[in-house]
């Protein structure tokens, strides 16, 4: 398939699915305590075609971007007729119910899809879930400003105490231009020290400047390239520069920006056996970067392969979900305060190109990981008190619970007005961030 229709079609299919399953969750709910559901459509607009069974009209839409479950009587506005099959005639725990169903399907998913890809094929970077100990920090970045050095252990992160380097990257990434506080453990001694990681990217992600420790293993080598032409291959391990140890992928840029096209000398390890190897970098185009940097063509990114059992799978996605459902609220909170920018929010072309890069990679597991992701996110993001959203209808129930009445028309009127101009408001935002961070050049022209 051509990679122009992948992104639109993989995009359209993981948010089809996510959609039809939430939406199911508010159906079937409905259903199950004697709700009339006149409509389940995938996708808005005109109807184009489907199936009118019992009450309910099953229809596909023009535009397939979504979906949604009418039920009889649901809008709070509409004059009541008495009917016992309405949304507003049964008690307010039937639709809490059935307002909380589709987060919860799509939490539930998010849940089971991760631990399918943990049985059948997860990959991730061999550093990922080792100590946070630094292999090399970036000339003139955060990390270097504030005095941290190779070999560091980083035994806390805000109030993380000894975490990993999957516990540190968000925590860096949440922090631009914010003070971060950190211990690092250097030999015996604990130092308590402040970091401020610097906005960059269209995304104005926290950059701090660190490396982990790791091999460095080669995983990729570029056709035409120094590194190429000298015999070097996957596998090999570089492990030092005209005799200098390289604890790190960045020590090697570092070093090629200092020679130039000067010959350099590197020590590989191939199968236990060491060999010397003599090339000369060349300056190569880089995306994202203005300046063409020296290179000789290698990638390194080792990574591990597992396969879960059943049940070992299934806990490990509670507790990756349950990880990153912290993080998204921290992102919510962050983004509430004015301490990180909007533009980390991804929008239909991120999310798009997410997809298409997902669905490009070989096999299934890695749209699946993507999937579930996106999922986990669609469900949090509905649970948040916004009247329109489920977490709105939620908190309007428990008020009226708390109050033992319902709330007056006008008020839910003036409410749902209001919560509507906000959400326009907001996917304007994300949109336009979205166009920023994803049209090349444009992201420079504008605030």
């Amino acid at each position: 398939m051509p990679a122009i229709l992948t992104y639109p079609i993989a995009f359209i299919g993981v948010l089809g699915i996510l959609v039809v399953i939430h939406e199911f969750g508010h159906y079937a709910v409905a259903k199950l305590l004697g709700v009339r559901v006149e409509v389940f459509s995938v996708g808005f607009g005109p109807r184009l075609l489907g199936f009118k069974k019992g009450d309910t009209d099953y229809r596909i839409s023009a535009i397939p971007l979504g979906g949604y479950v009418k039920m009889s009587g649901e809008n709070p506005m509409d004059e009541r007729t008495g009917d016992p099959a309405e949304f507003m005639s049964h008690p307010r725990w039937h639709r809490f119910l059935i307002a909380i169903a589709g987060p919860v399907m799509n939490i539930a998913l998010a849940i089971v899809v991760l631990a399918a890809v943990y049985m059948l094929h997860y990959e991730y970077p061999v550093f990922l879930y080792e100590p946070a100990t630094i292999g090399w920090v970036t000339a003139d970045t955060a990390a270097a400003k504030a005095g941290i050095q190779r070999g560091d252990r980083i035994v806390r992160i805000d109030s993380i105490q000894n975490p990993t380097w999957e516990q540190v990257d968000p925590q860096e990434k949440l922090s631009p231009n914010q003070p971060l506080s950190i211990a690092v453990q250097r030999g015996p001694q604990i130092l308590e020290l402040t970091i401020v990681p610097e906005a960059v990217g269209p995304s104005k992600y926290g950059f701090a400047g660190w490396v982990p420790e790791r091999p460095f293993i080669v995983t990729g080598v570029e056709k035409d390239m120094p590194a190429k032409k000298a015999g070097i291959r996957n596998g090999d391990t570089i492990v030092a520069l005209d005799g200098v140890q390289l604890p790190a992928m960045g020590a090697l840029y570092e070093s090629l920006q200092r020679s130039k096209e000067k010959p350099v000398e590197l020590t590989v390890l191939r199968n236990g056996q060491e060999m010397k190897l003599t090339l000369a970098p060349v300056q190569k185009e880089v995306v994202g970067l203005k300046e063409h940097p020296y290179r000789i063509g290698v990638m390194s990114f080792p990574m591990k392969v597992i396969r879960l059992p059943l049940f070992e799978a299934l806990n490990r996605s509670i507790d990756e979900n349950r990880k990153n459902s912290s993080l998204i609220l921290s992102l919510v909170k962050r983004l509430l305060q004015g301490r990180i920018s909007p533009r980390q929010i991804e929008g239909p072309i991120g999310i798009g190109e997410l997809a298409g890069d997902a669905a490009q990679e070989e096999g299934w597991t890695p749209i699946m990981a993507l999937t579930a992701a996106i999922s986990l996110n669609l469900g949090i993001f509905n649970l948040l008190p916004i009247p329109i959203l489920d977490g709105g209808v939620i908190l309007l129930l428990l008020i009226e619970g708390l109050m033992q009445r319902d709330i007056s028309l006008r008020i839910k009127e003036r409410i749902y007005t209001a919560a509507f101009v906000f959400l326009v408001i907001f996917a304007v935002m994300v949109i336009y961030n979205d166009v920023v961070k994803h049209v090349p050049g444009l992201a420079q022209h504008l605030p």
